[in-house]
This record gives structure tokens, sequence and C-alpha cells, in this order.
């Protein structure tokens, strides 16, 4: 069995002093998927770039102290890519890592911006996704989407969904990419063990609200169907500090 985590950590050098180098020590995931790392390998210390027990992977924005990606892992991939989209790959959006039984997509899905600045741009993203990997599922891949996709997909994904109809992350065009991804063949792994609401990844920093549990679950694990069956557990550690999101998971039988 393989452990894999997804976290935004919201700048890895601010979250490892916090908590993310004790939880890569005591948790000690099979695979970390970290998103928003906000640093360039050059702007770090070997710490960060080679923990015991782990190989490592990056992929930075253009544009310092923005966006980019990072991968930690205790196998070595076959391979490691960007998504090979420049548009995307100059903002650190994804790596791809190759294992032998599977695909794993490390994304940080755009932020649409207020009324919608950069939606153009996040349904680009998304559907340029979608293509590469049902194409790879096509071939008989094996696919996991992890990351922050910057979508709380129905009401019971946020605290308060009507007030937030027209705000960036719950926009109608967002929600309707994420009905026909998941109807094309994908299964968001949390809500196959956990249907209950109050469960939130995300939460804003200001009026105490991940305190009072005022969130937003955008923070996925996402598989292609027919790798379903080897998804053992998938949860949410709202209890692990560091970042304005907590780790998401997925135990995988491999």
């Amino acid at each position: 069995m393989k452990t894999l985590v997804s976290w935004n950590v919201n700048g890895i050098r601010a979250a490892w002093d916090k908590n993310l180098a004790q939880y890569l020590t005591q948790g000690s995931p099979d695979i970390l998927c970290l998103q928003e790392t906000k640093a360039h390998k050059d702007q770090l210390s070997p710490d960060f770039i080679e923990p015991p027990g782990y190989h490592t992977y990056w992929a930075s924005a253009v544009k310092k102290g923005y966006s980019g990606v990072a991968v930690y892992s205790k196998e070595k991939p076959l391979s490691v890519e960007t998504l090979q989209v420049s548009r995307f790959d100059d903002e650190g959006r994804v790596l791809v890592l190759e294992y032998p039984e599977l695909i794993i997509y490390n994304c940080y899905f755009p932020n649409s911006q207020a009324e919608g600045a950069r939606l153009d741009y996040k349904l680009d993203f998304c559907t340029t996704l979608k293509s590469q990997t049902d194409g790879l599922i096509a071939q008989g891949k094996n696919v996991l989407i992890c990351g922050d996709y910057n979508i709380a997909h129905k009401p019971i994904d946020l605290e308060n969904p009507k007030s937030n109809e027209k705000n960036p992350g719950y926009l109608p065009e967002e929600r309707a990419w994420m009905d026909g991804f998941l109807g094309s063949g994908y299964l968001d792994t949390f809500r196959m063990f956990h249907p209950e609401p109050k469960n939130y990844s995300w939460w804003s920093y200001r009026f105490s609200a991940r305190a009072k549990n005022i969130g937003w679950r955008i923070d996925y694990n996402c598989v292609n169907k027919s790798f379903s069956t080897r998804v053992i557990e998938a949860a949410i550690h709202p209890e692990i500090i560091g970042s304005d999101h907590c780790p998401v998971s997925v135990e995988l039988d491999l």
C-alpha cells in the first residue's frame, strides 16, 4: 500500500518552518505533492531539496515568488515532466510523474480571480489537462490528478454556497467543468468514502474561519474509474497546520 498526500503549502519556505518539515519526517508519506511553493530551487537550502529518503522534483513559475509545484517521492519515478504547454509551464502549474502502475499529475489549477478575470485561462488549463489525461487513459494507463483545483464542486463543498455563487472557485462555468470532468469517467476519491458535509480543505485567514470551520473543499485526488478499485481510503486532514489549506490523502493498493 502507498500513501499519497497533496497539500497547497502557500509558500514552501514558510510552511517548512511551521510544520512541513516535521510532517515529512513523522507522517512519512510515500509521495507528497505540493502546490503553490512560491520558490525556485536555487532559493532553497539542501534541507528542502534533499531530505533523507526522498527524491524531489520541481516546476517553478518564471515569476519568482509565484505559483509552483513540487513532489517528494520515496520511489524514483520512471519519468518526470511538466505539462509541456508553455503558457501553463511558465506558471509552474503541473508536474507529471510516471510510475509502473500509475501516472500522477500534481496540479495547481489557476484561480479564476475576481469577476472571472482569468476564467478563460483557467478553463483553457482544465480542458488541456483533461485532454492529456483522456489520451493516457485511452492507451490503458491509470491516472491520478491531485492538487488544488481552486473549485468547490457542489453546495456541500463550501460553507456558504449561496453567497459565493459569483465568486472565483464557485462560478457556474467552473462547476460545469467539474460536472463534465467527473461525468466522463473520473472519480473524486474523497466522496467515494465520505458523503457527509462540512469537510473542507481551505479556510480564509480572516474572521477565524478555520476555527469556525467556515471553509471550502477545493483540493482533490481524482482517478480514472477503472483505477478506483485500487483506492483503499481517502481523507482530509484539517488537524495538520502549516498553510491556509490542509493536506488531502489517498491510500492506494500499489
